[in-house]
């Protein structure tokens, strides 16, 4: 099995809100350290599920500063740094950098559609010099649901040809396994975590890094268990607490569960164009969530 610097199981971490639309920092880092204490082998910062791309440059900064200045792992973090702009893109990554993320997770600049590969590639290549001073190793977020632009296959090939393991490996949150296993074929040291926790048992024999879930960040102790001993009994709990939110909005469910999880209603806040659950939808979600929880096995 190939050893990554990054693996295992990574929640795609929630980041708190307050009130008038800043990052809640002290409730995204007390969270943050709660996955870590149950089981997460890392975090991603600032993805999707972070909200990353509704809140600013300045705020998504000052997010990852307050990480490094609190003392959290950064060794075992990587943080979205993608952004429609390239010189945010460029900022945001060597902000990473200098801070000591150990990974950049770099969505494509999605605001226009149907570019030419050539296009993307510049873009990274961009990124890659801009941060040569502190290469910080490089993650590709393939998302086409919501970018709407695809990391394809030969690209990926492209870019590992240019700028070798600085393209250190991808979030596949396409939903596409023979996808996910074709690019984790594409070199022993690149490194491909799924977006589903359901792979931890495939992952574990070798096929993927691991994982990157945004439901990791209720069900992290079940997850690690699956990981760690190859418990499929705590995998199909964890992934019964995914399916929970399956044709539901994710993020906005994700943190409607957290609120319940840390008797915090605070946490049920999204940033538009988000909006909280309803009142039948949380119920339903937290309802199902204590029902996984009551259930022992065997």
């Amino acid at each position: 099995m190939t050893q990554h610097k990054l693996s295992g199981v990574f929640a795609a971490v929630a980041t708190a809100a307050t009130e008038n639309g800043e990052p809640d920092i002290a409730r995204s880092l007390s969270h943050a350290r709660f996955l870590l204490d149950s089981g997460c082998d890392g975090l991603n910062v600032l993805g999707t599920t972070g909200e990353a791309t509704s809140f600013s440059l300045k705020q998504r900064q000052a997010v990852m500063s307050a990480y490094r200045d609190q003392g959290l792992p950064l060794d075992r973090l990587m943080v979205g740094t993608g952004a429609a702009a390239l010189a945010d893109a460029i900022a945001l990554t060597r902000h990473a950098a200098e801070l000591g993320f150990a990974g950049a997770l770099v969505l494509p600049p999605f605001y226009y559609k149907g570019v030419p590969e050539d296009g993307l590639f510049a873009t990274v290549e961009a990124i890659v010099k801009g941060t040569a001073e502190k290469p910080i190793p490089i993650y590709l977020y393939h998302f086409p649901s919501m970018s709407g632009l695809p990391w394809s296959i030969a690209l990926i090939k492209r870019l590992r040809a240019a700028f070798g393991a600085r393209i250190a490996g991808l979030k596949d949150s396409s939903g596409d396994m023979p996808f996910a296993r074709e690019a984790a074929a594409i070199a022993p040291d690149f490194a491909v975590f799924p977006s589903t926790e359901a792979v931890l048992i495939e992952a574990r024999g070798g096929a993927f890094a691991g994982c990157i879930s945004a439901t990791a960040n209720l069900n992290a102790d079940l997850c690690a268990a699956a990981w760690r001993d190859g418990d499929t009994a705590a995998l199909e709990r964890a992934v019964a607490i995914r399916k929970l939110f399956d044709g539901k909005a994710l993020v906005s469910g994700v943190k409607a569960t957290l609120a319940h999880i840390h008797g915090d209603a605070a946490w049920a806040r999204t940033m538009p164009p988000l909006a909280p659950y309803s009142a039948a939808d949380r119920a339903s979600a937290i309802a199902g969530y204590d029902a996984v929880r009551a259930k022992r096995v065997a």
